[in-house]
């Protein structure tokens, strides 16, 4: 029988603070819903400049970003948070509806770690997530 204390020990130590960023307000909440329920402490944002703020005030270990977003788009997002301190080492993971060879390239580039295109699997974010 197992040591309820060392569960709860094991999820806690895999825990992460992960920000998912989308407009889509019902994507990013249903999100952040699973990976809170999968034990990591997950927020919100929902446009380029409320994901930057929120960023800052949370330090993200992971952060979902969407690239079509109002305002400042994911690049841009994406180029200030390694710009930040504290936020260089952030895993930034591009969730985005645009997969084109373009669009990688551009992810790239902006210093994303990693591309998926929506819609995405959970069991492919826990393994990723599982690996980090």
């Amino acid at each position: 029988m197992h040591d309820p204390s060392s569960v709860t020990s094991a999820t806690t130590a895999n825990s992460l603070r992960i920000l998912v960023v989308d407009d889509s307000i019902d994507g990013a909440v249903a999100m952040a819903l699973l990976l809170k329920y999968d034990g990591h402490d997950a927020r919100t944002a929902h446009n380029g400049h409320d994901a930057v703020v929120e960023a800052r005030a949370f330090l993200p270990e992971v952060v979902f970003l969407d690239i079509g977003l109002p305002g400042k788009n994911g690049y841009e997002v994406a180029r200030e948070l390694r710009a930040e301190p504290g936020l260089q080492d952030v895993v930034l993971v591009a969730l985005t509806g645009w997969g084109a060879e373009e669009d990688l390239r551009r992810s790239k580039e902006a210093g994303f770690d990693h591309h998926l295109v929506k819609p995405v699997e959970p069991e492919l974010i826990e393994a990723m997530l599982r690996g980090l």
